[in-house]
């Protein structure tokens, strides 16, 4: 049998979704209804029901079943009937890429967030019907769910999915979107966005190809037969989600490449593409490619793993790196991209304190919950797990002399772990990267991964004609670098800025910001008695000679606190890559 779910936007200035689901029950029997607590790809308690305004049972008949609230995410129900329906309304303004969102602009919703679970009746298929809003006639939809044979593609109707877990891995986007679609190997990939944008939409379909084609070509194959790019367009903003068949993303409307300068690659446009990489390869790598533990997984509660370094980290090493394999931008342009990751990461202390596995397992607190302390005691699993892929595939490539590389290690998992949908555990990665090496290299796999060390690259970056130099930061507030033997002023803090003042984000343990007391959220308005804004603050910098000390003001709360500032020169914190022989670079480079 199938259960039969039905979502309308039917109040878009309140933000509001109706919901029904209609299954076939048997008499007297309890069945549990419950909502996930927090969805694949975003490892944090989100407690999606508390979005339910009201619900409530009935029979065929429409008769009244009293509804038995188990605890905050979950309800009993027991059949009168051989028919049963739940109704409920839930609350939709979260413009995000992990929950739902409506009003008279665009809908959006991730089923994890909207559709109850029938616990007993979870293996079974699934219909969903969506349905138009009232008096609006331009409205379509965009998902990766199946549609039903009377359904046309963008079009309200009924969409299917094989099971529960199916039907909420396929978020949905609703509007006067903007779409079009692109080729890649037999398999039609949509790129939608939500809202108004004044992007190249061919320059995009032929760069954003690119790199699905180079992530099909790694695994040999593409496990979906249509794939979904739905955007959303703000003002502001940045983010992704993964999903078997498409990805959610956010991104500002400004990112996207301008028509009338075909030769820019800007900086922000470059980022989009790279979200879409990342995103793109997660189809393979985490979605289908997954530790043990996510097999089922238990979205009622945490599900801990010490592997997102190699599900995370992984796909940011290729995220980037394959921009400059798809020929979108050059080498050196790549290298500047990963000394700013390896900064990230050498710039504080935390990898000296928490280990790549205690970072994944601990990212239900540590690394989603980040606290004013993050940068000086914890380690992201994104930025230290992409230079660790780094150090592997450089090791793989010198132990095997250049006949393995990384991308055999993903085909491998891919193979015997992806495609039989088999989760990994930490030894498989290892057992794998041993017989690629003809070696074992265990011991330094291990202690990469399990202890708080630094990931030790300069020699085999050297093997292949790249240079490792600790460098200077550039610039007060940026993770660019300088090589240079001069003067660089440096206080070790970073801000945003305010309409008046800088609000500090990060301070950096034993720096010149935490010598005077300076604190996450505090707002500088004044530096040797001169209004600060981002620019100003780094012209007084570069102006004043080295260990000046001046006065600085800042609001805590509001409460006014002054201290004596000094401008250290920057220390040695920052890395800077650099392409030193071509010839040795290329085993680098080269595909294997």
């Amino acid at each position: 049998m199938t259960i039969q779910y039905q979502i309308t936007p039917s109040n878009l200035n309140s933000h509001l979704f109706e919901v029904s689901i209609h299954f076939a029950s048997e008499v007297d029997k309890t069945y549990t209804l419950s909502l996930p607590a927090w969805l694949p790809g975003s490892y944090m308690i989100r407690d999606f029901a508390k979005n339910i305004i009201s619900i409530s049972a009935s029979n065929d008949e429409n008769k009244s079943i009293e509804l038995q609230a188990i605890d905050k995410q979950t309800w009993q129900v027991t059949a009168i009937s051989d028919q049963t329906t739940i109704k409920y309304q839930v609350f939709a303004f979260d413009l995000s890429v992990r929950t739902a969102y409506l009003d008279n602009q665009r809908g959006f919703f991730n089923g994890s967030s909207t559709f109850l679970a029938i616990e007993e009746l979870k293996e079974q298929n699934c219909s969903v019907t969506i349905s138009a809003p009232k008096n609006i006639n331009n409205w379509r939809v965009a998902t990766g769910l199946p549609r039903a044979k009377n359904t046309n593609k963008y079009e309200f109707g009924e969409y299917i999915a094989d099971d529960y877990a199916h039907l909420i891995d396929c978020p949905v986007a609703l509007g006067d979107f903007d779409s079009f679609e692109f080729d890649v190997e037999g398999v039609v990939h949509h790129m939608v966005f939500t809202s108004k944008h004044y992007g190249d939409r061919d320059r995009i379909a032929r760069d954003v190809s690119k790199l699905c084609q180079h992530h099909i070509n790694l695994f040999e194959e593409a496990p979906f037969k249509e794939y979904w790019f739905i955007t959303h367009l703000l003002a502001d903003g940045f983010g992704g989600l993964e999903h078997k068949n498409s990805t959610i993303l956010q991104a500002s409307r400004f990112d996207l490449p301008n028509s009338n300068k075909p030769d820019e690659l800007s900086e922000d446009y470059q980022a989009f593409l790279s979200l879409c990489s990342h995103e793109y390869f997660h189809a393979w790598n985490i979605c289908r490619i997954k530790p043990k533990a996510f097999i089922p997984y238990q979205l009622n509660k945490e599900s801990y793993t010490e592997q997102l370094w190699a599900y995370e980290g992984i796909t940011s090493y290729y995220d980037d790196f394959s921009l400059y394999r798809s020929g979108i931008i050059s080498f050196e342009d790549y290298l500047a991209i990963l000394s700013k990751a390896a900064t990230r990461v050498y710039r504080g202390q935390g990898e000296l304190k928490q280990s790549v596995t205690q970072s994944s397992f601990y990212t239900w607190t540590k690394f989603y919950q980040q606290g004013p302390d993050a940068v000086n005691n914890i380690v992201s699993y994104y930025v230290k797990g992409s230079l660790i892929a780094l150090w592997l595939d450089l090791t793989i490539r010198e132990k095997s002399a250049g006949k393995y590389s990384l991308d055999n290690l993903m085909k491998e998992l891919w193979i015997h772990f992806g495609r039989p949908n088999i989760g990994t555990q930490q030894e498989d990665f290892i057992n794998i990267v041993n017989v690629l090496c003809n070696e074992d290299i265990s011991d330094d796999f291990y202690t990469l991964l399990n202890t708080a060390t630094r990931v030790h690259l300069k020699d085999l970056l050297k093997n292949v004609g790249i240079a490792f130099n600790p460098s200077k930061f550039k610039e007060l507030n940026k993770v660019d670098t300088v090589e240079t033997s001069d003067y660089v002023p440096y206080i070790g803090a970073h801000y945003k800025a305010l309409p008046i003042g800088l609000k500090v984000s990060q301070v950096l343990e034993n720096s010149p910001a935490a010598n005077i007391g300076l604190a996450v959220n505090d707002v500088i308005i004044a530096v040797d008695n001169m209004q600060v804004t981002e620019k100003s603050l780094q012209k007084i910098a570069d102006y004043l000679p080295e260990n000046s000390e001046v006065p600085c003001h800042y609001l805590r709360d509001d409460q006014l606190i002054t201290r004596t500032l000094q401008f250290a020169d920057s220390p040695l914190s920052a890395v800077a890559l650099q392409e030193v022989d071509q010839e040795l670079s290329k085993k680098w480079q080269v595909i294997i």
